[in-house]
């Protein structure tokens, strides 16, 4: 099996959100469940994607972080389909359908790869925000605003947290435990924090999901694509809006990632950069 290092997010090396791609071949079947799992503890990046060929634009694609398998990553999806194109196997200007375990979705890709994303659901919850808020902060009223905590899920539910300022987002220290403990009772991915930015992105943004391993993650697709619903429904943003979301700051791989709404559906992208490829000897 072939594969891939590459940074998603960013047009350079070292920047951006780092995922393995690893190609099955031609006509191979997915291995073992748990050999995939070995590989993607081995390769330690927050996602890994193994991906399977069904047809000239036709992929299946499975998720496996260090610790467990996931029904979708958008960064690991935005490497996945800029390799195929920047290896050859699928030219600029394609649209692919993409199967996943969140749905079959749409990728279209260019210069951009842009992902269609699973429709928006908000998931209701009793989410005591004292508690988050100690949680990220140990602060109560650290992070007040007016914009509400919610669950958001286009894919996977993240905890859409608002922050006041740029500066109070970059002086988070959750406390990773407490979060892994909150994240499995509320049944979430982790949380996704923002502050809007008046500086020409959309919000700044911090990714925290200690549950599956992922104490930080410095480009999250599946989450912003969820902030986007987020932003649209509380008057943010309009839906034809252009969005950009700066991340990754705090952990010195600043990651761009866009976001349109193309007729009613969310799409994420953004370009990636591949690093490193080899030959898995299994």
């Amino acid at each position: 099996m072939k594969y891939f290092i590459v940074d998603a997010f960013t047009s350079e090396p070292f920047g951006g959100n780092p995922a393995g791609v690893v190609m099955l071949e031609q006509g191979h079947d997915f291995p073992a469940d748990t050999l995939m799992q070995q590989v993607a503890a081995e390769f330690r990046y927050s996602e890994t994607a193994f991906v399977r060929r069904d047809g000239e634009r036709e992929f299946t694609v499975r998720y496996f972080t260090p610790c467990s398998e996931v029904d979708l990553c958008g960064h690991a999806t935005i490497a996945t389909f800029s390799t195929l194109c920047q290896t050859g196997m699928v030219p600029r200007g394609t649209v692919c359908l993409n199967h996943t375990l969140a749905g079959d979705l749409e990728v279209r890709v260019d210069r951009q790869v842009m992902m269609q994303m699973a429709a928006p659901r908000v998931i209701p919850a009793a989410i005591d925000t004292a508690r988050l808020h100690r949680i990220m902060a140990g602060d109560s009223t650290a992070f007040t605003t007016r914009l509400p905590v919610e669950i958001v899920s286009t894919g996977l539910p993240d905890i859409i947290m608002p922050i006041d300022s740029v500066e109070a987002l970059h002086q988070m220290r959750p406390d990773m435990d407490a979060l892994a403990a909150l994240s499995s009772q509320l049944n979430v991915t982790g949380v996704h924090a923002f502050a809007l930015g008046n500086d020409g992105y959309t919000a700044h943004v911090r990714n925290f999901g200690p549950l599956y391993g992922v104490p930080e993650e410095s480009a999250t697709g599946t989450a912003n694509a969820a902030l986007t619903h987020y932003l649209l429904r509380h008057g943010i943003i309009t839906a034809d809006a252009h969005n950009s979301f700066l991340q990754g700051e705090a952990m010195q791989r600043p990651s761009v990632v866009a976001t349109s709404i193309i007729n009613g559906t969310i799409y994420v992208g953004g370009e990636a950069c591949i690093i490193a490829h080899g030959t898995l000897l299994l």
